[in-house]
């Protein structure tokens, strides 16, 4: 069984790309760098993806799709960052109402950081074929106020990434990845 957690490199265009979506490949990398520093072995193996050509209409993603989708009972949630890394303040969900009372319980774990909104619907392209097909899904949701500032933009570099936010970010990846993964059933659906 699967918990997985993604971001995608996709600076195609301009800039380096390290806040679309360098900072969610990092958060997804440091949650399991985290979890395995911490000698913490969950019931459920922890995958990271770092998906491709995303911007290319989701090739990587879908090719993911149809290479595991046999297994898609296996897969517990999918998760991806692609908003940015700025200050987190939850999780948008997909999945049906006791997994997402699940999530919220979880989400109240981070009450010391202050992050523990359960908003309507997960985003991202990547983890939409799994979502359609009825996995559970979440998404990083973060302060979108700077986001399009730098978005294809010469100005995504690793200058607007801001190490505390992140830190904040990959905190949350790493509690809800860690939790689920650990369970003693996975989400319902």
């Amino acid at each position: 069984q699967i918990v997985l957690v993604s971001g995608h490199l996709d600076s195609w265009d301009v800039g380096q790309g390290a806040m679309d979506d360098g900072g969610g490949a990092f958060i997804s990398w440091e949650a399991l760098s985290l979890i395995k520093d911490l000698g913490l072995r969950p019931k459920r193996t922890l995958r990271l993806v770092l998906w491709t050509a995303e911007e290319q209409g989701g090739i990587g993603a879908e090719q993911y799709y149809q290479l595991h989708k046999e297994n898609i009972s296996n897969f517990d949630i999918v998760m991806e960052s692609d908003e940015g890394t700025f200050k987190p303040s939850g999780l948008g969900f997909t999945g049906n109402a006791k997994a997402r009372d699940i999530v919220k319980e979880i989400m109240t774990l981070l009450q010391p950081i202050n992050v523990t909104d359960v908003y309507d619907n997960a985003d991202g392209t990547d983890i939409d074929y799994w979502m359609r097909d009825g996995v559970p899904g979440a998404s990083l949701r973060d302060d979108l106020s700077k986001y399009f500032w730098f978005h294809h933009s010469q100005g995504d570099t690793m200058t607007v990434q801001d190490p505390n936010q992140m830190n904040l970010c990959a905190a949350v990846w790493t509690v809800v990845s860690y939790v689920i993964a650990d369970m003693e059933e996975m989400l319902p659906r």
